[in-house]
């Protein structure tokens, strides 16, 4: 009789023992000559010599496919234990699966080209309408890079910007009064995360989400970093975060140019940076635009209502000049 500990690094422990242990049961009478203990990510059992041998690369192959899929169930355990492969469903332009098996995909031709420009360049400009998907592909994007061993960690940030309202002094300590900016980010890792797995990254800061004003004097390695909101940076701003791009390390910057939130006064940082560095070597740019929109069919026929309305405010202001400067003329 000898015991084996076994290491199971990458699992979600909710996920990997199924609701109450359910799973940890079934395999425990797939193995019935076998003691096991679970506890978290370690794994002990104890039994002859060869059996448990067996069993550890069972477990191994078990938590491949857990950490992959983020998916475990009665028919895959099954299936795995007696050498049966888990039938693949593949799917066209899959990103990775999220919570609970659902496929992250490019579904646009767009995403799929920033799918493409990210994996060919170290700094992507992703543009467009609110519910193209650019932010939401962006991380599915570092998530992958995550899983698949290529980066040590994810920086996500935003500008904490209002957008036209007046959030007051909001109670609590730090976290409390920037995580209302910063929801959005959080709300898509909560699709591709389980949950105590992406609490257990954002307590070892393996996953970080920090206001753009947290980025100064840092230098990013080993990373997948993404800006959201990138229109309401100021000059200043973008450029101090750019040139955080440290070794083995990738940037997303995403941002809709029709929703600057800055005062009148001050100049969108994005909108410079995009000038300033078109056409330089290793930086990808991608345009989404409404037919991207992935969200309610109402957001569509939204974008679009306030495109005409912005196309005639300004036919209507170019009339007023053009009637003023005819007067003066006359």
């Amino acid at each position: 009789m000898i015991e084996r500990v076994i290491i199971l690094e990458n699992i979600d422990p909710v996920v990997f023992y199924g609701v109450n242990n359910c799973n940890m049961q079934l395999i425990k009478t797939l193995f019935p000559k076998l003691r096991l203990m679970a506890r978290g990510h370690v794994l002990k059992v104890i039994g002859d010599e060869n059996e448990t041998a067996i069993f550890e690369q069972k477990i191994k192959e078990l938590e491949k496919y857990c950490t992959e899929y983020n998916l475990l169930n009665e028919e895959i355990i099954t299936d795995i234990i007696k050498g049966n492969a888990p039938i693949e469903i593949k799917q066209d332009h899959l990103i990775i699966h999220g919570v609970n098996g659902k496929p992250i995909i490019a579904r646009t031709e767009n995403q799929q080209k920033l799918v493409k420009a990210f994996e060919s360049n170290d700094l992507v400009f992703a543009l467009g309408p609110a519910g193209s998907g650019k932010t939401y592909v962006a991380i599915a994007l570092a998530v992958r890079a995550l899983k698949n061993k290529e980066v040590k960690k994810i920086i996500l940030s935003r500008p904490a910007v209002e957008a036209g309202e007046k959030l007051g002094f909001l109670p609590g300590d730090m976290k409390d009064k920037i995580d209302p900016y910063l929801q959005p980010l959080y709300d898509a890792l909560q699709d591709m995360i389980p949950t105590v797995k992406l609490k257990e990254y954002m307590d070892n800061n393996v996953i970080q989400i920090a206001p753009l004003a947290f980025m100064r004097g840092r230098t990013l390695s080993d990373a997948i970093i993404i800006l959201d909101e990138a229109q309401n940076t100021t000059p200043h701003q973008i450029k101090m975060f750019l040139t955080r791009l440290g070794l083995n390390a990738k940037m997303v910057i995403t941002g809709d140019m029709t929703q600057i939130d800055l005062p009148v006064s001050q100049s969108s940082g994005l909108i410079q940076a995009l000038q300033i560095l078109k056409g330089v070597p290793g930086i990808g740019r991608i345009e989404f635009n409404k037919k991207d929109i992935v969200r309610h069919k109402l957001v569509q026929r939204i974008v679009e209502a306030y495109e005409k309305y912005d196309e005639k405010k300004k036919a209507l202001k170019s009339a007023e000049i053009s009637g003023k400067n005819n007067n003066i003329t006359n």
